[in-house]
């Protein structure tokens, strides 16, 4: 009843069927009355009581009993897909080159690199002095370091300005909660700096041997309070050198690229405030750039004679502005790039003798290089439908070499390096798909849906030639929609798994990310939360009218805030979707923002409300998936999350699941599949994550009765 067309294996419209599940009893979770009453409004909330392991840790095993009830239940559910689920797994990493290197990256007079080998979840990080024929220096074996962990993260590597020492952090418990280490590079001793909870990266001062770093409250994890340390002191006596009292935002301390200035930046999504400090000076005072202005962000880039400043005062969609290098403050500021109803300023690379501006215009990235001399800029062009394209690492001031990344949903990741000066463009280095890549036996399309609003809504969509659009073909839409993240196309070597099986995987460019502009971020957060779902939906309509899909072969997906969205649209139009896929999902609004002690809820009150204001809580109850969970049918769900997630607790994805195994009325699939030791981002090795996505892929095809 299979047939193969054009080298895709599809099913005949009349044979699609989804393949049976086996007929197992689901988890029924325990009821206990837990009464929310703000604002004149009582709620019952029955399965309040899962916040327990959260609260108590490893007491609570009433809630770990349950959730590895869930487990088994999926488990069983599942059970006839994990030779398919193993193929699909191998298939993904075998595209995957095994022994790999990055593109040297070259900084005060060495070349660094991370270089990856045949059978190893992790990593090296490397450098050569001088030339790329020079002897190695393994710096760090990841590798070696993350042996006996389940979860292992180090990042931050910053080396000290003589280029003898090394500072990282290391996070095995997968709740971004990182310890400061300092590898000694003349001797090769690693020493634990007994610092930890800190955002897991530290910046040098001048003089070799003081650095600064973020800490982080160990229950809210807000990033409190900016630390200096000095070497071979007890770090119980580091000074705070700055400490936020506005909890709704995040610090961070950096350094300039031409190393003049040590910066700490305060910011949410509405406000920010910068304080610099000569990096020859660390132990001197840091002084405020500009104090913090209502709905004014701003960002600072030193250059030799003056401040570059991207700020969105008096331009909604950011400008460039200049101030000289001893008058910092806003009535000295004076428009350097003036702002443009119709392009998004989004970052600078700053050279001795260029500038690089990161732009976004109808919806698509763009780089535009800026003769510092001249004033005269040219726009880097390029020729696919859909793609992103952007800086890429460029530590090195003083040459006039950038490099920037480019990627559409048919071309592999590229590395490529232009000389600002020639405009001559060399090609560093393409994603290599092992088992054979032709790009041309695939299309992307850019689409616009139409809201309800009559608002055009881009859509970029990849297909394998001899996908059919006579709605009996399936579909996989994504979207994120908040904090103005934008979703831009890029390629994915996991997804040819999909696609090569009949698949097409669309991207629904909704308003809350940046994808249009700052004004498609302020339509789709607060008070006007609701353009994300809608827009989704009519995303997914657009598709069923065009005859892409329909709703028997339309799949949703999306993770944490988009894991919302998912959770909004299931409520919303739940007969539109045969499948969702809502990964670690932030689905219980109202209690995640009512309670403070809840990792990183006072940073939200910007981007969805604070519920203590009845407006805001009216509004958000008006959409938070677990409060409009309704007895009716529901699409089948697959549903993750991660024990230890700081970001979207467990409790979340938990409870939700619960209260629609309660309510919904369908006999459709409701999975919920719980890491026991991994966080918000999953597995840490390179290749574990691929066995969630081996499952969902496996749930949607066993939906659409495809077992090969």
């Amino acid at each position: 009843m299979k047939k193969f067309y054009l080298g895709i294996l599809i099913m005949s419209a009349s044979a699609i069927q989804s393949q049976k599940f086996p007929d197992l009893k689901a988890p029924i979770a325990e009821k206990q009355e837990h009464i929310r009453e703000i604002h004149g409004d009582k709620v019952n909330d029955p399965y309040y009581w899962m916040i327990d392991y959260f609260k108590k840790g490893k007491d609570s095993t009433k809630v770990v009993d349950y959730l590895k009830a869930e487990n088994t239940y999926w488990t069983g559910m599942m059970k006839d897909t994990e030779p398919f689920r193993e193929q699909l797994f191998q298939e993904m990493k075998s595209r995957i080159k095994e022994k790999d290197e990055s593109v040297p990256v070259f900084k005060k007079g060495y070349y660094y690199y991370s270089r990856t080998e045949t059978g190893k979840q992790y990593f090296k990080y490397c450098r050569k002095k001088g030339s790329l024929t020079a002897p190695e220096e393994i710096l760090l074996d990841v590798d070696k370091m993350a042996e006996g962990h389940s979860y292992y993260s180090a990042s931050g590597f910053s080396i000290s300005p003589d280029n003898t020492k090394m500072i990282f952090g290391v996070d095995d418990v997968s709740r971004r909660q990182y310890k400061l280490f300092i590898k000694d590079l003349t001797t090769g001793k690693i020493t634990d700096l007994e610092i930890k909870n800190t955002g897991g990266s530290a910046e040098w001062g001048n003089d070799n041997k003081t650095i600064f770093y973020t800490a982080n409250n160990p229950v809210t994890l807000l990033s409190e309070k900016i630390k200096r340390h000095t070497l071979g002191t007890d770090p119980a006596k580091d000074v705070t050198v700055y400490e936020e009292q506005d909890k709704t935002n995040f610090i961070s301390v950096y350094k300039s690229k031409n190393e003049k200035f040590i910066f700490i930046y305060s910011g949410a999504t509405t406000s920010s405030e910068t304080k610099y400090l000569d990096a020859d000076k660390p132990n001197g005072e840091f002084k405020v750039f500009q104090p913090r202005m209502k709905n004014v962000l701003y960002s600072v880039t030193p250059l030799e004679d003056k401040f570059l400043i991207r700020t969105n005062k008096d331009a909604l969609n950011f400008k460039i502005v200049e101030t000289p290098l001893d008058k910092t403050g806003v009535d000295n500021w004076k428009d350097f790039i003036p702002h443009r109803k119709d392009v998004l300023m989004q970052s600078i690379s700053a050279f001795k003798n260029y500038l690089v501006f990161g732009e976004r215009q109808n919806g698509l990235s763009q780089l535009v290089i800026y003769d510092r001399k001249t004033g005269k800029k040219e726009f880097l062009k390029f020729d696919e439908p859909a793609y992103t394209v952007y800086s890429s690492e460029n530590p090195e001031y003083n040459t006039d070499n950038f490099r920037f990344g480019y990627t559409s949903m048919v071309t592999p990741s590229s590395q490529f390096e232009q000389d600002l000066k020639t405009g001559k463009r060399v090609l560093l280095k393409q994603q290599e798909v092992l088992g054979g890549y032709d790009k041309s036996n695939y299309v992307t399309e850019r689409l616009f849906a139409t809201a309800k609003d009559g608002t055009k809504i881009p859509i970029s969509i990849v297909y394998k030639k001899g996908y059919k659009k006579d709605g009996n073909s399936p579909l996989l839409l994504y979207a994120y929609g908040s904090y103005g993240s934008s979703m831009d196309a890029t390629f994915s070597s996991t997804r040819l798994s999909l696609l090569n099986r009949g698949f097409a995987f669309a991207i629904a460019h909704i308003r809350g990310g940046q994808e249009m502009g700052r004004q498609w971020y302020e339509d789709g957060k607060m008070m006007k939360k609701k353009n994300t779902f809608t827009d989704f939906i009519d995303s997914g309509e657009y598709l069923v009218k065009e005859k892409y899909t329909s709703p028997k072969h339309l799949y949703a997906q999306g993770g944490s805030a988009g894991g919302l969205l998912m959770g909004a649209v299931a409520n919303m139009s739940p007969n539109l979707w045969n499948g969702v896929i809502s990964q670690v999902p932030f689905v219980d609004v109202i209690n995640t923002m009512l309670d403070e002690s809840i990792p990183l809820t006072t940073n939200e009150y910007d981007e969805w409300g604070n519920p203590n204001n009845k407006d805001a809580y009216l509004y958000m109850k008006s959409y938070s998936p677990y409060e409009n969970i309704e007895k009716k049918n529901y699409p089948n769900l697959l549903v993750t999350t991660g024990l230890h997630d700081s970001q979207v607790q467990y409790f979340e994805p938990a409870k939700w699941v619960s209260k629609l195994r309660d309510m919904k009325t369908d006999k459709n699939v409701l999975l919920l599949k719980t890491d026991m030791e991994y966080g918000h981002g999953g597995a840490s090795g390179r290749f574990d994550y691929l066995k969630d996505t081996a499952l969902v892929y496996a749930f949607m095809f066993k939906l659409e009765g495809i077992n090969k």
